[in-house]
């Protein structure tokens, strides 16, 4: 059994209503991947705007493994502490992460947030020393749009993570970088120019799906369904 963990922050943990790009790479994996497999971690649920917590259960389509590692207003900074307990507890394999957004907004400068990168794998790797890691970059997104100091710490950002990638890599626990989603456009594929829509749950499952694929033979070629 193959066990995946989604880390992330709102836009993987989604909000009241939304099928998650979790939920479309589970679909895309029952279609391609021949093995066992399933979504790991110690959380379930969305977030509830209404709330302004994550206690929501109404996904659009709850039949799949709803677990996860993710929160709203939640980056490096936060899941590098929690990250050792959630692969131990719950005998993750994989880690698909996509955060940094939420560091470089509030919490940490970009190379502050590279340093909780190392501390993440650090942590993963305690729990698991043969634990492998698809990592996403910052992706588009309003700010960097309309903020020019923020577009360069993003751009910074993703540098720093693409070696940082490159120098923690290990052949007993490899980590790849996947690409930034292909066409990701914040008008077509959000719904804020931050949070995914339809299209954006596709394009981000797609960027994971590619990289388990072409790096590892997981899976296969991402088509929306």
């Amino acid at each position: 059994m193959l066990r995946f963990m989604p880390v992330g922050d709102s836009m993987t943990i989604g909000s009241t209503g939304e099928h998650t790009w979790r939920y479309r790479l589970w679909q895309h994996l029952c279609r391609t991947y021949g093995g066992p497999f399933t979504l790991v971690g110690p959380r379930e649920t969305l977030y509830d705007k209404a709330a302004d917590a994550p206690t929501s259960h109404a996904y659009a389509d709850p039949d799949f493994p709803r677990a996860h590692l993710a929160g709203w207003g939640e980056g490096w900074l936060h899941m590098a502490p929690l990250i050792a307990g959630a692969v131990r507890k719950h005998r993750a394999d994989v880690l698909l992460v996509s955060l940094g957004l939420i560091d470089l907004g509030f919490y940490t400068n970009a190379e502050q947030t590279a340093d909780n990168v190392r501390n993440f794998v650090t942590g993963a790797r305690q729990a698991n020393a043969h634990v492998r890691m698809v990592v996403l970059p910052v992706i588009p997104n309003i700010r960097a749009a309309t903020d020019p100091a923020f577009a360069e710490q993003v751009s910074l950002f993703n540098d720093l993570l693409a070696k940082s990638v490159a120098d923690l890599d290990e052949p007993g626990s490899p980590i790849l970088l996947a690409s930034l989603p292909e066409h990701y456009d914040i008008h077509s594929d959000t719904y804020d120019g931050t949070h995914p829509n339809t299209n954006g749950e596709h394009r981000i499952a797609g960027a994971f799906a590619g990289a388990l694929f072409q790096g590892w033979g997981v899976g296969g070629e991402y088509t929306h369904s």
